[in-house]
This record gives structure tokens, C-alpha cells and sequence, in this order.
């Protein structure tokens, strides 16, 4: 679900990660971010989600009726339901979008037709790992919020009707996969 626009936006380059849950896209993006510290012209913007703070994802939070009210009053870019929760990306990327800066976030497979068609500079990045691997991370979430294993692990199987721009298999020490997110994002 994306905000209605006429033109595509940019020129700056949105990045969207996207992948079956527990793959490690957040713990990618962190140390991209870490590895951007003090470049103004990538940046990370916090997702909003229907689910109280913790330490275990960076967000910012708001309960259902707030985030529907943030909906009506055009508060985000784009919006998506996943796992019983609701999430957004503020509208402030559309801006980073057109003073040229690069826009890292992770989004869900669902909306990426959308955001692709809104945005003028959009790279793809799938972050995913082997069965096992997922099933293991997933299950070590202290998550209650996230909803039944079962049903995670069963849901990574579907993929929405997009091609990626660029796969990373997240299997081993998660600095490689870091250092192919960089070089995807430093490459024009």
C-alpha cells in the first residue's frame, strides 16, 4: 500500500531489503549503517510498527489507531500488514529521495511492485538464508508479537512477483554479507 503520486520520485536511490523473516536483513542494515556513520547522503529511517519498542528490532512504535490515523493523514510513503502487525515508512523518504541521497530500508515483498513503480531509483536487495539457518534464527527470537514459528517459517516459502536486484545468501559471518550490501549500495 503506497501514498498516491503522479511522478515517480527521486533522483536519490532507494534501497529496499527485503527476505524471508529471520534471514538477518535487520542485523545487514546495522552494519551498513555503522559502516555509514557520518555520510548525510545514505541514510536509514526507522520503520513504524503496530508493536511496543524492544531491543530486538530499532523501530518506533505506535498503537493500531494511531498508525490508521498517520494512514489517513498521509503520514507515510508506503504501508504494508504483515504478521497481524502494521507497518510504515514516513513520508520524509520521498524527500531524501529528491535531494539525491540514497535510502536504506527493509520493507516487506508484498509492496515492492509498488514502491518500484512510485520511485525512479529503486534497487532490490533479497537477504536470504538455507531452511535450517531460518528456522534456528527464528526460533531463537524472543519475539512473542512475531506470531506462531510455524506459520514464519511457512510464510518464507512465498515470494511475491518481483525479481531482485541482487540476492545475498546471509549463511556465514553476517560482515560478508555486509560488505556485498556496501559495495550494492556504492555501485550506480
Amino acid at each position: 500500500m503506497t501514498a498516491p503520486t503522479q511522478e515517480k520520485i527521486g533522483p536519490g536511490r532507494l534501497v529496499i531489503v527485503v527476505g524471508p523473516s529471520g534471514a538477518g536483513k535487520d542485523t545487514i542494515i546495522a552494519g551498513t549503517k555503522s559502516a555509514c556513520n557520518g555520510n548525510s547522503m545514505v541514510v536509514f529511517p526507522r520503520r513504524v510498527v503496530t508493536r511496543p519498542m524492544s531491543s530486538a528490532e530499532e523501530h518506533d512504535s505506535l498503537d493500531e489507531a494511531a498508525f490508521d490515523q498517520a494512514v489517513k493523514a498521509g503520514s507515510f510513503s508506503f504501508w504494508w500488514q504483515a504478521h497481524g502487525l502494521k507497518y510504515g515508512i514516513q513520508r520524509s523518504v520521498e524527500d531524501d529521495s529528491r535531494a539525491g541521497r540514497t535510502i536504506v530500508c527493509n520493507i516487506s515483498r508484498a509492496i515492492v511492485v509498488d514502491v518500484r513503480a512510485r520511485f525512479t531509483n529503486v534497487l532490490v536487495v533479497v537477504v536470504t538464508a538455507p531452511p535450517d539457518i531460518l528456522a534456528a534464527r527464528l526460533a531463537g527470537r524472543s519475539r512473542g508479537s512475531d506470531g506462531k514459528l510455524e506459520l514464519r517459517i511457512k510464510r518464507n516459502d512465498i515470494f511475491a512477483d518481483f525479481e531482485p536486484d541482487l540476492t545475498i545468501n546471509n549463511a556465514g559471518a553476517p560482515e560478508n554479507a555486509v560488505r556485498l550490501f556496501l559495495e550494492a549500495i556504492n555501485s550506480r
